[in-house]
């Protein structure tokens, strides 16, 4: 496929407006009337409270067998925002589905504005064209998770820090517009951290690469922004609970389950009960303790097992990393059949030209390495507490994308 930039440019516009289309079709023609899960209901909570003016807090204690732990604050915030809170929502509020369709529509364009970037036109195009109707990303914007949002801050952080890179190479822009740009990246990592934090695993590497390629004032740009953008929280943090808690607790039960011996190497409680009993009976035996007060049991519990059972925790890690690459663990057995083919079929369709093409990519001069180093950043954090799809789909999956998109291209340097 031979393109100009410009034509490019107009047919990624027609994809993203493809994207828009799909997911709001999904969400008002498929996803209505489908009850809230523990998390979207805590998420609607939270929003609720801000939009009250009760600041971040849970309006009433925790239902079922699911304590409440200390959640990021950037997608409540999202939802107070747009006046989505609520205590009562059955199913996903309409705004809601509205808003991250636009938002994921977007996050078509930043797809498709890497690719381009870092191969050309052609594959542009048709990363834009596999973004606008991939499956996962088009019914994750449906739901009430920090998917769609985080996928977005992601997104704009790697192509943002590209972009600087890229200009501090060719030395056009002048020092002020490279550290702009490392500012803007900066903030958007720190927004992303904020919204998941996940993305803590992309700050050291991206800083690392920096100052390896002898970017030091880039490095303290991106750095200071990111810090600048998490700092008040983290400050809040300690006032509220009166320890250190860097944005939120919940990383302490998921780096728990992730690291148990009931632990199967992929998915969430949910999807092993026997690991949510054990989990049920950990908190009987610490009674008293509210989930933020939890967290560093969790993981002192965890690093126990990992001292003490050091071959066993490997073999764990060797599932980690099997299904980390290999969507068949058990928490697709929770989704419909419908789901699991149109989820896991998209994705193993698109692994091999996606392998093919970042072999392509990575002898670029062109190469996104703040892509790959964000894609990087998403498979530690797999390996360090589990495999899962809501892990997977915000980073590694339009990292796979892009990569495809390059070999279908037959990008050529």
């Amino acid at each position: 496929m031979i393109l100009d930039d410009r034509r490019g440019r107009r047919l990624i516009l027609v994809a993203a407006a493809v994207g828009l289309i799909a997911r709001l079709a999904f969400a008002f023609l498929y996803w209505t009337g489908k009850p809230l899960t523990h998390d979207e209901r805590e998420y609607l909570e939270l929003a609720a409270s801000l939009q009250t003016g009760r600041g971040f807090t849970y309006q009433g204690p925790a239902e079922g067998t699911s304590p409440q732990f200390g959640r990021a604050p950037g997608y409540p915030l999202f939802l107070a925002a747009i006046g989505a809170g609520s205590t009562d929502a059955e199913s996903t509020p309409a705004r809601v589905k509205v808003v991250q369709a636009l938002i994921g529509a977007g996050t078509v364009w930043l797809i498709a504005a890497l690719a381009f970037r870092s191969a050309g036109p052609a594959a542009g195009v048709i990363a834009a064209a596999l973004a606008a109707i991939y499956p996962p990303l088009v019914f994750v914007s449906a739901y009430v998770l920090s998917e769609t949002m985080f996928a977005a801050l992601a997104m704009s952080a790697a192509l943002v820090l590209q972009m600087a890179v890229q200009r501090n190479s060719i030395a056009s822009g002048g020092h002020q517009s490279r550290n702009a740009l490392g500012l803007a990246a900066g903030a958007l990592v720190g927004a992303a951290i904020l919204t998941r934090p996940a993305a803590l695993f992309f700050l050291p590497l991206a800083t690392l690469w920096l100052m390896s390629t002898r970017r030091m004032v880039l490095a303290v740009a991106f750095v200071a922004a990111a810090a600048a953008a998490i700092a008040p929280w983290t400050a809040r943090n300690l006032r509220v609970h009166d320890r250190f808690i860097l944005v939120a607790s919940e990383g302490g039960v998921t780096f728990w389950t992730g690291n148990h011996p009931l632990a199967t190497g992929e998915g969430d409680l949910a999807a092993n009960p026997e690991l949510k009993r054990a989990e049920v009976e950990f908190r009987r035996a610490h009674s008293g303790l509210t989930g933020d007060e939890l967290e560093p049991l969790y993981y002192r519990d965890a690093m126990t097992f990992i001292r003490e059972q050091p071959g066993r925790w490997l073999a764990l890690l060797a599932r980690k990393a099997f299904f980390t690459l290999v969507p068949i663990g058990p928490s697709y057995a929770l989704h419909s059949a419908r789901y699991r083919v149109a989820s896991v079929a998209s994705y193993l369709l698109l692994l091999p030209f996606a392998a093919a093409g970042a072999r392509r990519l990575w002898g670029s001069p062109r190469r996104p390495t703040a892509l790959f180093l964000l894609a990087a950043s998403a498979i530690l954090v797999c390996l360090v507490f589990f495999p899962q799809e809501r892990f997977r789909i915000p980073v590694i999956d339009p990292t796979l994308i892009i990569c495809a998109a390059a070999f279908g291209s037959r990008y050529r340097q």
